[in-house]
């Protein structure tokens, strides 16, 4: 079963500066909901990798961000889709951990969790720590450009190979049909 890597705020859902801090606050994309439906129909594992300093930064508790994340399964499953993981970093930007995005170590986790090797696994992002993260493990960085990602592409360097999409469900199609290209 492929397996494909996405990260939560500003590609599933709607992204905040200030954060995302409750359920209600947590709002899915169009059509982002549809898109991991159509992954799980194509026989894809869909696995979430977010960094979460809200709670390193006391903006909500663990109790709250499985609340937020139990609204999101419901939703796939509304939708006809499942996540099958939800991987995620409570550090904060200052602490000494090493699976805070960019860093590798979320991947990592996943990779030795699922018993996989990520080269060459899709990996959707919005901001310049998706992509790096994500060419870490060998994995194929996607951009969307939801999010952070409009800002990322215009102001980042070092990401000209990478696939750049309007949304989810715009990279999950040209994933689908085999046609993955930078369209930037």
């Amino acid at each position: 079963m492929p397996l494909i890597i996405l990260d939560r705020d500003g590609v599933i859902n709607e992204d905040s500066d200030d954060f995302i801090k409750s359920p209600d606050e947590w709002q899915p994309l169009p059509g982002s909901m549809e898109a991991i439906a159509q992954l799980n129909n194509a026989g894809w594992q869909v696995v979430v990798a977010t960094n979460q300093s809200g709670i390193a930064r006391k903006l909500f508790d663990l109790d709250t961000l499985h609340a937020i994340h139990d609204k999101m399964h419901r939703l796939a499953h509304e939708y006809g889709g499942a996540i099958d993981a939800i991987f995620f970093c409570p550090h904060g930007p200052k602490d000494d951990c090493d699976c805070r995005k960019p860093l590798p170590g979320l991947f990592e986790q996943i990779a030795k969790r699922l018993n996989t090797n990520l080269e060459g696994v899709p990996c959707i992002g919005d901001s310049l720590r998706d992509i790096q993260a994500a060419q870490a493990v060998g994995g194929q960085p996607i951009l969307v450009r939801t999010g952070k990602g409009t800002k990322t592409l215009y102001a980042e360097q070092g990401i000209d190979d990478v696939p750049v999409y309007c949304d989810l469900k715009q990279a999950v199609h040209a994933l689908l049909a085999g046609t993955l290209l930078n369209d930037s």
